[in-house]
C-alpha cells in the first residue's frame, strides 16, 4: 500500500480494478463535472488501469491512486496528483462512486495525500479547481484547508456550456498549523 487510513487504502491500480473504475466513471452523476464524458467502456478503463499503473509517485506527472475501502475489499475511487517539474507543487484531483459519497471516504482520502504530500515530500503548494456549481467538491477542499483563491468566471467550455472556474490552493504553512 502506498497510503493507508483507519477506514481506506490508497494503492497503485491493479489490472482488476478495471470494471469497477469503469462503473463509477460511466455514472452521469460522477462524470458530469469532470473532463470524461460517459459511459467509459470497459476497454478503454483497462487501458487507463494500466498506464496509471505504470507511473511513479514521486516523478513529475499525474499519478492515480486507486482508493480501495478497506472492510469491504472494493475500488470505490481515485485521487489524482499532478507532481509539477520542480517537485514543490502539485494539483490534486479527485473521484468517488456514488454510491460512497457523503460518508467521509473522500475527505479522508485527500486528506492522506496531502499528508504525504506536504509532511513526507516536503511540497511547497497543492493546488485545485472545480466547476463551480460542483458544491460537494468545493465544501471538501476547504473542509481539508483549502483556500478559496479565484473564480473565472464563464471560463472553460465544457461538455457544451460555458462553465465558471473556483480555484483553490493549500499552502504548506497552512497545513501545519492546521494539523
Amino acid at each position: 500500500m502506498l497510503l493507508e487510513t483507519p477506514r481506506l487504502f490508497l494503492r497503485r491500480f491493479r489490472p482488476e480494478d478495471a470494471p469497477a473504475f469503469a462503473a463509477y466513471r460511466s455514472d452521469p452523476v460522477v462524470a458530469r463535472y469532470q473532463s470524461w464524458t460517459a459511459p467509459v467502456p470497459v476497454e478503454s478503463a483497462v487501458s487507463l488501469v494500466t498506464v496509471f499503473s505504470s507511473r511513479d509517485p514521486e516523478e513529475p506527472g499525474w499519478f492515480q491512486y486507486a482508493v480501495e475501502l478497506r472492510a469491504e475489499e472494493c475500488l470505490i475511487g481515485d485521487v489524482g496528483v499532478n507532481l509539477h517539474e520542480n517537485r514543490m507543487q502539485a494539483e490534486l484531483g479527485f473521484t468517488l462512486a456514488a454510491r460512497w459519497q457523503g460518508r467521509g471516504y473522500a475527505t479522508e482520502a485527500v486528506r492522506a495525500v496531502l499528508r504525504d504530500l506536504f509532511e513526507r515530500r516536503g511540497l511547497r503548494r497543492v493546488s485545485a479547481e472545480c466547476d463551480a456549481r460542483n458544491t460537494s467538491s468545493a465544501r471538501l477542499l476547504e473542509r481539508v484547508g483549502f483556500r478559496r483563491e479565484g473564480l473565472r468566471l464563464q471560463h472553460t467550455w465544457f461538455k457544451g456550456e460555458w462553465t465558471d472556474d473556483l480555484l483553490y490552493g493549500l499552502l504548506a504553512d497552512d497545513w501545519k498549523n492546521r494539523a
